[in-house]
């Protein structure tokens, strides 16, 4: 199947059913029979993230609105556009010449004049950007993101870290592998990843490297072998905040698809005993097939609804891991499909995200550490969960100042942690409440 197509359907999938990017792109491409799957990956991911963008420029070339035109002939006319502007390998009448013939083999041949007059004007003209006199109206046309989000943005973190998150959303994020230590080091993954065809840098942080060309990572030897896992910086400084020690009990109470769970039982060196909890079986499951292939045996990897209790775990563990449900608004340079969602569905997190942290406290031991995190930039899921947290259990004293991850400023996702410590020994008389006394 030619490449463009197989974009172009990946697209039309998504627009029509509201699907994850990721999610129907893997599948297309399990199937084989694709093509490049570099360039379908970075043509899919490219017109999702930068969708606004695409249909500002499309808008001065056309007479009717953008809603009126037919999905397929707008997917058609966006893929082309990405390719004039976003893409410097493709030649200005490939980009133009394949948008008209993907036209006519979707049934619109009748827009295939309407297709080839609007890109070839907008490949003879530069994209000029709103006047920034209303700034929120230009870092939405510029980095492709509803005005909604960048109010956002600014409201919680301020104009100049707004533009800063809005400038690392769009383009691709780096990959990021973290070596298990159980099977090999940095130094040697790297020169065995180069053997397998995979140009990687040392990390900046310990034992991780950064892939720099190669392809899909997860379709290599070395993946299979367990000698890594994909973690994002974020992540791994999440971990580290936990100070795991091997011997220790460690539970993860939100924990799939495991890399954090993985990384703690590298750290703990394969010694103690790991909970790794989730809502679902399947996702439960990957969790389990992850700790095979790296050759963890400590985790126990179980189903359990997070926002409930689990009483015969109380006072057991020496570290405990809240990575709770989020609204990710921190990971949209990954998922870009999570800057279009209605604002308002954060409304129904933070009070999951509260009850969850009140479980996952239970389980910690006397002088233990419990670590709250999220992959958002949003104070309502961040500051404010840990602050009434901190006002209604007494028992638990904050170690550390709240700590933000800033794509622009720490080169990760976007992501925030808050570490608290029990100070007396917890007494589990009052299952039901939330309170403490």
């Amino acid at each position: 199947m030619n490449e463009r197509q197989t974009a172009f359907q990946i697209l039309n999938r998504i627009e029509r059913g509201n699907a994850y990017s990721n999610l129907v792109l893997d599948a297309q491409l399990k199937q084989g029979n694709v093509g490049s799957s570099a360039f379908i990956t970075a043509l899919v991911y490219g017109v999702t993230e930068r969708k606004i963008t695409l249909d500002y420029i499309l808008s001065a070339f056309l007479r009717q609105p953008i809603k009126k035109l037919r999905p397929e002939v707008l997917t058609a006319l966006r893929m082309g556009v990405y390719q004039l502007k976003y893409m410097d390998k493709i030649p200005e009448s490939a980009a133009v010449n394949e948008s008209v013939k993907l036209v006519k083999k979707n049934g619109c041949a009748y827009a295939a004049g309407l297709v080839n007059s609007v890109l070839r004007k907008a490949a003879a003209s530069e994209i000029t950007y709103p006047d920034k006199s209303d700034f929120i109206k230009y870092l939405s046309i510029r980095y492709s993101c509803p005005p909604s989000l960048v109010s956002h943005y600014i409201h919680d973190y301020g104009t100049e870290n707004a533009e800063g998150i809005l400038s690392s959303s769009v383009g691709a994020a780096e990959t990021v592998l973290r070596v298990n230590t159980l099977k090999t080091d940095t130094a040697h993954l790297h020169e065995i990843l180069r053997e397998q065809g995979f140009e990687t840098e040392f990390g900046m942080l310990k034992n991780t490297l950064t892939v720099k060309s190669g392809g899909a990572v997860s379709a290599c030897k070395a993946y299979f072998d367990g000698f890594f896992h994909v973690q994002d910086y974020a992540s791994a400084y999440c971990v580290e905040a936990l100070d795991l020690h091997p011997g220790q009990i460690f539970a993860d109470v939100c924990a799939a698809p495991g890399g954090k769970t993985f990384t703690a039982a590298q750290i703990m060196q394969n010694r103690g005993k790991i909970y790794a909890f989730d809502l679902y079986e399947q996702r439960v499951k990957l969790i389990a097939d992850g700790a095979r292939r790296l050759g963890i045996s400590v985790i126990d990897a179980k189903v359990h609804n997070a926002s409930e209790a689990l009483p015969e775990l109380y006072g057991t563990a020496d570290r405990v891991l809240c990575d709770v449900p989020c609204s990710g608004l921190g990971t949209i340079r990954r998922k870009p499909e999570i800057r279009y969602k209605d604002l308002t569905f954060v409304d129904n997190l933070t009070e999951l995200q509260y009850n969850i942290l009140i479980n996952a406290s239970k389980l910690l031991k006397t002088d233990g550490i419990l670590v709250y995190s999220t992959c958002t930039l949003n104070r309502a899921e961040n500051e404010a969960v840990c602050d009434r947290f901190s006002a209604e259990n007494p028992d638990f004293e904050r170690t550390d100042d709240y700590r933000t991850l800033l794509p622009h400023k720490d080169g990760t996702d976007g992501f925030f942690f808050a570490r608290f410590s029990r100070r007396r020994e917890f007494k589990p008389s009052g299952l039901g409440e939330n309170k403490r006394g």
